[in-house]
């Protein structure tokens, strides 16, 4: 790969560094990495900085109260930790589902937040330095505040429109809190949370078991039930993080690992793998053909993702069902020169995506509120903004992702990960709702078909399969290709938003050095070292 080829407009370079890199969506946040690593942390140790950070620093997409999910490379295996919980087991569908429609704020999508306990976890594996140091930065952010960042702001002031007019008691709290004075805060305001602080501490000094057993969970599950909610003590008592084996498909000469179900990574690994035999190195980058067959096996793969794919104790069909060589043949043999009129969701939603590498460690690590802010609750006078992961169930009889209590629901957020023939190339991640899968495979491609190194990689154009026939293209894509993708069938739309295409983070060592590089559609940054 060539560090000084950039074919797409970009605003950065790659970053080099020989001892470690961090790269996330806030600079601030990317700074509480390396403020670790400085220190002598190592790279999980920066990781969760920066995650503890973003809670404080992008809270549009993230926060106390969101699942998260890594994947850990030691040098010598890669780990999974899957961090999501459950919905209430006290909620049951007919409750759930009393609206005919999926809930999507309040407190019926509201499920146990999985975020602390993965910090806990993931520090108690790999951690170099006290737990309570991790906080130090997100801590100190949250008291003396900060300027909020442009995109952030932009995003802000976008939700305010969203979670302004909701009116119950319970979303008392979380607009105190979000938004001070009845509106957001704009790009270049200080925005400071004294409660976000103070909750900060608390699960610093208890190593997260207050928000499980203690004082924090006490707090949510009395709030939940003084304005009628359903999450409780016991809920929250119950919840374990888990590790897990990462699910992992070769392509040509990288292997991608994914999470496994209830995340969506499958989708990721099933697309590239339909689209390995189709020939896609005969065609140009950015191409017509090219982006023509990308389109059609990633909607073959999110067809059968959203029809099988559910907390794995539902699932009928296995991973290695869907992953058999056989049957993505078959799925392979229906693409054509037409674009297929193929059905599945399209969920949306807001995520913050963080990588950290050293000489021993490599993470990946996700984590989210879902929609925005979530279901817009925030436990009074805690600071913790609760996800609305419940939102991704649905009301179908009989589908494996049909909403019950104690259910994990379908995640949409996945860390990525990439070795090379079993040694470890790095992590990296792609945030946004169901354009996560989608713009790993984009990624892997840029890398492997098209050798474009790590911040030519995120600057690239980008697609999005929505629904049936119907894919958005950014702007900068060339009129041959929206003219070459319309004659196929494919009803373009042209995507003004380009924070709807995903913000992405790589670190990668394919030699001695590491490269970092941040997406250009967030206000990220790439240390190294």
């Amino acid at each position: 790969m060539n560090l000084n080829q950039y074919p797409y407009p970009s605003r950065r370079n790659v970053v080099t560094g020989k001892r470690g890199a961090v790269a996330t969506s806030q600079p601030q946040a990317a700074l509480a990495g390396m403020e670790m690593m400085l220190a002598g942390g190592n790279a999980v140790d920066a990781a969760l900085a920066m995650a503890m950070a973003l809670t404080v620093l992008e809270p549009t997409s993230n926060g106390i109260g969101s699942d998260a999910f890594a994947l850990v490379h030691d040098g010598q295996k890669l780990h999974g930790l899957n961090g999501n919980g459950m919905s209430p087991a006290g909620l049951d569908f007919a409750t759930f589902a009393a609206s005919g429609q999926v809930p999507t704020r309040g407190w019926l999508p509201v499920t146990v937040p999985g975020a602390p306990d993965a910090w806990r976890e993931l520090h108690q594996k790999f951690g170099r330095l006290p737990f309570e140091q991790l906080f130090e930065p997100s801590i100190r952010y949250a008291e003396e505040g900060f300027a909020v960042s442009p995109e952030t702001g932009r995003n802000w002031r976008r939700l305010e429109a969203v979670y302004g007019p909701l009116q119950d008691p319970c979303y008392k709290p979380f607009k105190e809190v979000f938004m001070p004075g009845g509106k957001a805060p704009r790009p270049g305001e200080i925005w400071r949370s004294p409660r976000h602080a103070e909750t900060l501490r608390e699960l610093a000094r208890t190593h997260a078991e207050s928000f499980y057993h203690g004082k924090l969970a006490a707090q949510m599950a009395d709030f939940a039930a003084a304005t009628g909610g359903y999450l409780t003590r016991a809920d929250l008592a119950a919840h374990r993080s888990e590790w897990v084996e990462p699910l992992s498909v070769r392509y040509k000469g990288l292997e991608l690992h994914e999470i496994p179900p209830a995340g969506q990574g499958l989708a990721a690994l099933m697309a590239l793998k339909i689209l390995e035999g189709l020939g896609l190195e005969r065609y140009p980058r950015d191409s017509a053909e090219g982006l023509h067959l990308q389109i059609e096996a990633m909607k073959l793969a999110f067809a059968d993702v959203q029809k099988y794919v559910a907390d794995p104790r539902f699932m009928t069909v296995s991973p290695a069902d869907l992953l058999n060589p056989d049957y993505l043949e078959k799925r392979r043999r229906l693409i054509g020169e037409r674009a297929l009129a193929v059905q599945a969701g399209a969920p949306k939603g807001g995520t913050v995506y963080l990588c950290a590498a050293d000489g021993e460690l490599q993470v990946s690590f996700i984590q989210s509120n879902y929609m925005g802010f979530g279901a817009g609750i925030v436990a009074d006078g805690t600071g913790i903004s609760l996800q609305n992961r419940g939102a991704c169930f649905v009301l179908e009889e009989g589908h494996p992702n049909q909403y019950a209590p104690a259910k994990k629901p379908f995640h949409t957020i996945i860390p990525g990960f990439l070795t090379r023939d079993g040694k470890p190339l790095g992590p990296f991640g792609v945030m946004g709702g169901h354009m996560q899968p989608q713009g790993h495979l984009q990624m892997v491609v840029n890398l492997e078909d098209y050798g474009l190194n790590p911040q030519a990689a995120l600057d690239a154009p980008r697609w999005q399969w929505i629904q049936g026939r119907q894919v958005e293209l950014e702007q900068s894509l060339p009129p041959h290709v929206v003219f070459g993708l319309k004659e196929r069938g494919h009803e373009v739309v042209l995507q003004s938003e380009w924070a709807s295409f995903g913000r992405g983070q790589m670190i990668l060592k394919p030699k001695e050095a590491f490269l970092a590089a941040t997406e250009p559609r967030a206000d990220g940054l790439a240390l190294a070292w």
